[in-house]
């Protein structure tokens, strides 16, 4: 197929576009620099928060990607409901079959959600306005090398000896490699079948954010890290606290810490008929992390 691949820079999409240049696939890599790509695919011009850009880099193919999402930002859910309304138009009008969306766990009703699941529910809808249909993945923390969530807690139980934490820690989530995130993405995108359908992913085992810390730091060799839990202790402090003890910005640490009171664990595991195959628990999805980490970096204890 003929696919073009937005985000194609960033954490998920990079590896995304490797694998399906591997499958065989001509893939449009989309990014706001071209001419600085040397990645897999070819580069395109194109930024989702440029509406004339998308036409150009959309027409010709047949299937898109949708992996952008402006979590930096303080009016993120604004800057992504322009872009994914966008999009969708764009794609529509290019003659794009159907749009393959990561997005987030969480419950149904929008109300339980945080501001950042919210936004990543909405673009849902937002992406099938133009009439596209729409196969999106939803999923919890994807672990590997350049992972935001990743790095948070590499970087915690690497700079930390212990850590007073708020009650997030003890929330239940399911957390999943980087490489099975991608399988997936894969494998509905080669499935016209999973057009206007919603996925839940997710690794095979459900994890507190406190024990996540816990065996991250087990699997890197060093002492379970001591956690204490301080209730009163807001995600605005977490977000400052983050900020402080690793090179994750205030305004992205606040975004993701006020996700994690909100427990998400798949429920339907449909999944697993489209793409069968096993995924990686979490203490091999560490050492996966830690080993790309390393190969990338050249650090020997990451």
């Amino acid at each position: 197929m003929k696919i073009l691949v937005s985000g194609a820079t960033g954490f998920v999409g990079a590896h995304l576009v490797d694998a399906l240049v591997g499958r065989g696939h001509d893939v449009a890599a989309m990014t706001r620099h071209p001419d600085d790509y040397d990645g897999p695919g070819r580069a395109v011009g194109g930024d989702v928060a440029d509406a004339a850009s998308l036409g150009p880099a959309l027409d010709g193919n047949e299937l898109a990607y949708y992996l952008v999402h402006a979590l930096g930002d303080d009016d993120f859910a604004e800057r992504d409901a322009a872009a994914a309304r966008a999009f969708g138009k764009a794609a529509a009008a290019a003659g794009i079959q159907r749009i393959v969306y990561l997005g987030g766990l969480g419950p149904e009703d929008p109300a339980d959600l945080s501001a950042h699941l919210r936004s990543r529910r909405e673009v849902e809808g937002l992406l099938a306005e133009g009439g596209v249909a729409v196969t999106v993945l939803r999923a919890a923390i994807v672990i590997g090398h350049g992972g935001i969530s990743w790095e948070i807690t590499r970087q915690l139980v690497k700079n930390l000896p212990a850590m007073v934490a708020p009650r997030w820690v003890n929330t239940k989530t399911q957390p999943i490699a980087l490489t099975d995130a991608v399988r997936y993405l894969v494998g509905v995108g080669e499935d016209p079948a999973t057009a206007g359908e919603t996925y839940e992913i997710g690794g095979p085992e459900v994890v507190t954010y406190g024990e996540m810390l816990q065996r991250a730091s087990r699997v890197r060799g060093d002492r379970s890290v001591p956690i204490v839990v301080v209730p009163l202790l807001t995600p605005r402090l977490s977000s400052l606290w983050i900020a402080l003890v690793t090179d994750v910005d205030v305004t992205t640490a606040r975004n993701l810490i006020e996700s994690m009171t909100t427990e998400v664990i798949v429920h339907d595991r449909r999944i697993e008929e489209v793409v069968p195959g096993p995924t990686l628990g979490y203490d091999e999805t560490v050492r996966q992390a830690l080993a790309e980490r390393a190969r990338v970096t050249g650090e020997t204890h990451p």
